[in-house]
């Protein structure tokens, strides 16, 4: 049987194929989903400390989000103010998920740079 021909055969040959600036594109932006991949893998895994009261709490968490560990020094422990101890791990941990998302947003910020769209934006 003959191969077939007319404008359905035409029109699936020009959609097999891509431009090579779109594949190009296309294996850029795979790169980048790969790397990003592995950014974020490691900053999951990465371990942020933030401190609070002069350094009488410390607070550890993993770039995933997952509080590791508080540490205090027992002064802080005051029974008359049990809610400053509070308040000093809060602001500990959140120092430390603050640097934990800088980190991210740096690590992040330079992959979408590599990607060369060509003019494709404007």
């Amino acid at each position: 049987m003959p191969p077939e021909s007319g404008p359905r055969t035409a029109t699936l040959t020009r959609m097999g194929r891509m431009p090579k600036d779109m594949r190009q594109l296309m294996e850029q932006a795979q790169q980048i989903q790969e790397q990003l991949a592995h950014t974020q893998q490691q900053l999951a895994e990465k371990t942020y400390r933030g401190t609070a009261g002069g350094g009488a709490v410390v607070a550890t968490v993993k770039g995933s989000g997952e509080l590791v560990t508080v540490e205090f020094d027992p002064s802080v422990l005051d029974a008359e103010d049990p809610e400053m101890a509070g308040d000093l791990v809060v602001a500990a941990v959140n120092q430390a998920m603050r640097a934990a998302s800088e980190d991210a947003g740096q690590a992040m910020g330079g992959l979408a740079g590599d990607l060369d769209l060509g003019g494709l934006l404007g």
